[in-house]
């Protein structure tokens, strides 16, 4: 609410769900433990029902599966408190940003078809984020970024051998 936004609290993930269904949100902050149904649940619930709002999931407890799980569900991230406020303001902030609508010819340059990327990610439009990691691979090779993306990409679609080919790349560079 300092920066700006209009803040919404739900008392549960039930209530969250009907809410997000009847209004629009820029932005959907989910908690691991909520009354009702947790995060990961009620983020499902909303993927099922073609609710496409960026989502991050915040917990207390850092677990690799769970974080997996909410990447494959669309999550835009998966962080662990305690959180700074600072550092919460900044990921609002960039997710805002990256999800804002679009210019109908956005520039060529790497880091619009990275934050492309990132968008359609999460949008689950896995076509269109593989035509921008191409085109910003081949305005950048030297990408850490668009090849831990790429990784991203084909853990998405369950090929596994070239997510690890992905990675190793990143890791090489």
């Amino acid at each position: 609410e300092t920066e700006g936004y209009e803040v919404f609290e739900a008392v549960s993930g039930a209530f969250a769900l009907e809410e997000l269904v009847t209004q629009r949100f820029d932005l959907a902050i989910l908690d691991m433990r909520m009354p009702g149904m947790d995060g990961l649940e009620l983020l499902a619930k909303m993927r099922e029902v073609g609710i496409s709002v960026p989502a991050m999931i915040v917990t207390a407890y850092s677990d690799v599966p769970h974080a997996v799980q909410a990447m494959k569900l669309g999550a835009i991230d998966f962080l662990q408190k305690p959180l700074r406020p600072e550092d919460l303001r900044r990921i609002v902030s960039e997710i805002i940003k990256r999800h804002a609508p679009q210019k109908e010819h956005p520039a060529e340059t790497f880091n619009a078809h990275i934050v492309a990327a990132k968008r359609c990610l999460n949008l689950r439009s896995f076509a269109m984020a593989r035509i921008h990691l191409v085109k910003a691979l081949e305005l950048n090779t030297k990408s850490v970024e668009a090849f831990n993306l790429a990784g991203v990409l084909a853990e998405l679609l369950d090929d596994v051998d070239k997510a690890k080919k992905y990675y190793g790349q990143a890791i090489k560079l």
